[in-house]
């Protein structure tokens, strides 16, 4: 099973793609949208959208995890970044993938045993799981986290939570 996993944001939107099959874990590819800067909300969910929608029809994964939005204290930050979640979702609907929305927290305990764990922290975890391969870059091993946990709640993955994450 193709799995995408997609941690939204306005400036910039992680993607990862992992294929779990017969209980292993194997990285596809990953990476991060972003609009183009200094342009006006509505142009930066268009550009999100159409480049997701290219990953999604070049790749043609099977599911899709979203990351949820956190509570921030800034409520306009959250408005947003609900806008953002929107274009993921919508881009998702439009091609009948089934998603589901994992809490930031969930993600984090999924993978590190530790819901609140730093991003940094994530990432050390992904690339323990999916090798050499996982991203540096911030956004696209979160994503690279979201599509993991999908695997790990949907039962596909042939491990189970440890105090240390996922253990194979």
């Amino acid at each position: 099973m193709l799995i995408i996993g997609i941690d939204p944001g306005s400036h910039t939107t992680g993607y990862g793609l992992v294929d779990e099959t017969g209980g292993r874990l194997r990285l596809v590819g990953a990476g991060v949208v972003r609009p183009p800067r200094g342009r006006g909300l509505p142009e930066r969910l268009k550009a999100i959208h159409v480049g997701l929608a290219g990953i999604l029809d070049e790749h043609r994964p099977d599911a899709m995890a979203v990351e949820d939005v956190f509570n921030s204290r800034n409520a306009r930050s959250s408005l947003i970044l609900g806008q953002a979640r929107g274009a993921v979702l919508l881009a998702g609907a439009l091609r009948d993938l089934p998603i589901a929305e994992y809490a930031p927290g969930e993600v984090k305990m999924a993978l590190t045993g530790n819901g609140a764990a730093t991003k940094e922290q994530v990432r050390f975890m992904v690339k323990r799981l999916l090798g050499p391969g996982a991203p540096d870059q911030l956004d696209a091993s979160d994503a690279l986290g979201v599509a993991l946990c999908h695997a790990l709640r949907r039962g596909g993955v042939a491990g189970r939570l440890s105090r240390g994450g996922i253990e194979t």
